[in-house]
């Protein structure tokens, strides 16, 4: 199981916020460090993977539960 260094809670927001917000949040950490992300708006399947392949994170895991989408992201 891997533990999360940080935590951005992101729900309730909508595109473009929890991207924006993971922008500030992920340069908090260093290199290898896991932040853990929680939001609601459906468009962050599409929008957090990319942002993981354009800016090198590594994407550690993803997954919806009842309306929540969580995610695991290891800072590149």
């Amino acid at each position: 199981m891997i533990k999360e260094d940080l935590i951005l809670d992101a729900s309730g927001l909508f595109c473009p916020e929890p991207v924006m917000m993971l922008h500030s949040k992920i340069a908090e950490l260093t290199v290898g460090q896991v932040l853990k992300v929680v939001a609601t708006d459906p468009s962050t399947e599409r929008d957090i993977p990319k942002f993981c392949v354009f800016l090198g994170h590594e994407l550690l895991s993803h997954k919806e539960e009842q309306g929540a989408y969580y995610y695991l992201i290891r800072k590149g």
